[in-house]
């Protein structure tokens, strides 16, 4: 069961330059993308996801900071909850978070020298005498996926949702719901209570599926009818316009009333980075954690490098038959250096 998300989605993968897997790529799609995203965290020097927990330093410390700063190095702040200095509560309005020009993230906490606590004080010992509770992580951005049509208890493992959620969210994909953070493991079929309204060929350039109610889909859900896989590329009043057979399935004919499905039903693991398991009511808005477009994209790029290692024993050709030659990666390594630069937590020198 995994705890952390990934910063794209077995979708994603999936639909780039339209690479289809079958469902029996999913665990090694997952797998690359989880080893992807951890990569971007370790090639960056930080963690771009959002997690509310507490973390204590010591002080005084080996920092050498004035005595109103509080480095905070890899620990990097979105939003503080609460602060504690030598076990007495700091007020809120005494806590300075910096750089505040361009943060978040902040990488230092600093403690207003006007007010009745203008500097850091040690408890008993130096040990862990600061306290700080808050939401740590490079910037907290989201955007509403949907809603749920389902209630959920503390305790259910699965969700229902509507079809903007259905097309929006993925496998890996970090959602809040109320308070309460939540990872997509995985996605089930759900009967959407609608079906063909006349019959459709088997052929690939049979692309307009009509249904009952087209407000009832959103563009980029994939829906199951019989057998086969479509992507909705566009919706035009109660038609969908798709794309044939995918994510592997097989073209196939399907008769007015075949009844159509999509994968409405979300798996989760519950109460994630720091959040409690809770009830959530039926329409309870979802929101999505949005990573920095940048880290998306390049651990969109590591995974599909990872799945195409793999299957190639680790030894991608660029090219075939006599000139063949191992790939070069010239353009991830390139991405990489540009991630680097722009989202790389560089070295901080300090003054002794």
């Amino acid at each position: 069961m995994t705890t952390l998300p990934t910063y794209a989605t077995r979708e994603d993968v999936k639909a780039a330059l339209d690479f289809k897997q079958t469902a029996r790529a999913d665990r090694q799609i997952d797998r690359a993308l989880h080893t992807a995203s951890r990569n971007v965290d370790a090639l960056c020097r930080r963690r771009f996801y959002p997690e509310l927990v507490s973390r204590s330093w010591d002080w005084p410390s080996a920092q050498r900071a004035r005595p109103w700063r509080l480095w905070l190095d890899e620990n990097e702040l979105i939003s503080v909850t609460l602060v504690t200095t030598g076990g007495e509560t700091v007020p809120a309005e005494a806590v300075f978070l910096e750089p505040n020009q361009y943060g978040p993230p902040y990488n230092q906490v600093q403690l207003d020298m006007a007010s009745a606590t203008p500097g850091w004080i040690g408890g008993d010992t130096h040990q862990r005498s600061i306290t700080i509770r808050g939401l740590y992580g490079f910037r907290d951005d989201e955007t509403t996926a949907g809603a749920t049509t389902g209630a959920l208890d503390d305790t259910a493992t699965t969700i229902a949702v509507d079809a903007a959620t259905s097309a929006t969210v993925g496998v890996g994909s970090l959602l809040r719901v109320d308070t309460e953070r939540v990872i997509v493991t995985g996605r089930r079929q759900a009967d959407t209570g609608q079906t063909l309204t006349a019959d459709i060929d088997g052929q690939a350039k049979t692309t307009v599926i009509p249904v009952a109610d087209g407000t009832g889909f959103a563009v980029d859900e994939t829906v199951l009818i019989d057998g086969e896989r479509l992507l909705i590329v566009d919706i035009a009043g109660d038609t969908l316009v798709v794309r044939r057979a995918w994510d592997g399935s097989t073209l196939a004919a399907h008769t007015a009333g075949a009844a159509i499905y999509a994968p409405r039903t979300l798996v989760l693991t519950r109460a994630v980075l720091g959040t409690t398991a809770a009830t959530h009511s039926l329409g309870t808005t979802v929101q999505v954690w949005d990573p920095p477009s940048l880290v998306h994209q390049l651990s969109l790029a590591e995974a599909i490098n990872i799945v195409l290692q793999e299957n190639a024993g680790w030894f991608r050709t660029a090219t075939g038959g006599s000139t063949s030659r191992e790939a070069t990666l010239v353009a991830l390594t390139a991405l990489r250096t540009q991630v680097y630069d722009a989202l790389g937590r560089k070295a901080r020198l300090r003054g002794v």
